[in-house]
């Protein structure tokens, strides 16, 4: 980093997402990181918000949503008709950026979208390429290749771009899952986070409920058995070297860990894990192979199932761009692992700067 000279930030959240307020959280937390009394010596934040109807805010106003100037709900759809022009950048300012910190959680943004964009800029970005985070976002392609490389996983089956209206598909898809599976089991869209759209399945009269609100996210559908497990989580972050975080396990009081629990403060998280130290070694492993297998680099959570009564490891799924909210594990991993929340941020930048040095 050159001495005396601010790198600017261009911070960008909000998003056409159904993460869309996940991510506005996610970023209030990151600004006033790169504003601690450390951090606003050597950076500057510059805000970048883009409403749920995908239009871009200028700086300052964007500025004003992480800092309760604005309600977020406040911002309008633009009246896009009859215009014979439209480009959505066309007031935007990316000039004065130095590297991107892109916190879209879902789609368009976790799933490579804004990364491709940004590539445009031919400014450096912190995460992952366009490849691994489409291939993190995607849980068909994903849990493909973890078969191919035989990277733990448990049982799934994939659905994709079917007619859930058709009579005979319909019939087709329930006898596949009943002789596949043994209830429960859980019906995911293929691209999604925070738990939305996901069913806990109970029995054969709960399944096309849970297919229908699946589908609605995504046209690509995952079944996967439900086992008894514990919740565990490991931060890796680095680019040509992978390093990890402590493991952490989440502690829920709900049937299952879905999107109110992932977002509630009555969780009980414990980092370290009270894990043994060989199964601590393999998830870690486990962790820095599938990043790697999915060219996934920069920063990312990896998501484990330890089954409880065999203690068999089992890999969940890698977000490309975990919450930084302040109930969300990824901070918190690190700072278990001796990286407060304004040295994470910190690192990340400068770990994507030394690309470019």
């Amino acid at each position: 980093m050159t001495e005396g000279k601010k790198k600017c930030i261009g911070l960008i959240f909000g998003g056409n997402s159904n993460e869309h307020e996940v991510s506005i959280s996610s970023a209030k937390t990151v600004y006033k990181a790169f504003n601690s009394e450390i951090n606003k010596e050597r950076y500057k934040v510059k805000c970048f918000y883009i409403n749920k109807y995908g239009d871009w805010l200028i700086s300052h106003l964007s500025e004003k949503i992480l800092i309760g100037g604005i309600e977020n709900n406040k911002t309008n759809k633009q009246e896009i008709f009859n215009q014979k022009k439209i480009n959505f950048l066309e007031k935007i300012n990316l000039q004065s950026v130095d590297i991107w910190f892109p916190l879209l959680h879902g789609i368009n943004g976790e799933d490579g979208a804004i990364h491709g964009l940004l590539k445009f800029t031919q400014k450096p970005f912190v995460g992952s390429g366009i490849l691994g985070s489409a291939l993190g976002m995607d849980k068909i392609l994903m849990k493909k290749i973890f078969s191919y490389l035989k990277i733990p996983q448990v049982d799934y089956l994939a659905i994709q771009n079917q007619n859930l209206n058709d009579k005979n598909v319909k019939e087709k898809l329930l006898s596949e899952i009943i002789k596949k599976f043994n209830f429960p089991i859980f019906i995911k869209p293929s691209n999604s986070g925070s738990s939305l759209g996901i069913s806990k399945v109970k029995n054969k009269s709960g399944i096309f409920p849970a297919l229908k609100k699946a589908s609605n996210v995504d046209s690509r559908i995952v079944v996967e058995q439900g086992i008894e497990v514990r919740e565990l989580e490991c931060g890796i972050i680095g680019y040509k070297d992978l390093i990890t975080s402590e493991i952490g396990e989440v502690i829920y009081s709900t049937d299952w860990y879905d999107y109110n629990s992932k977002y509630s403060s009555h969780n009980k998280i414990n980092i370290p894990a009270e894990i043994e130290s060989n199964i601590a070694k393999q998830i870690k492993e486990i962790a820095i192979n599938s990043c790697k297998a999915l060219d996934i680099y920069g920063f990312a959570r990896v998501d484990f199932f330890l089954e409880t009564n065999s203690n068999k490891i089992f890999l969940n799924e890698i977000n490309t761009i975990p919450g930084f909210t302040n109930q969300s594990m990824f901070p918190m991993l690190w700072e278990a692992s001796g990286l407060n929340i304004d040295q994470l941020v910190a690192k990340l930048i400068e770990n994507s700067l030394e690309l470019i040095d």
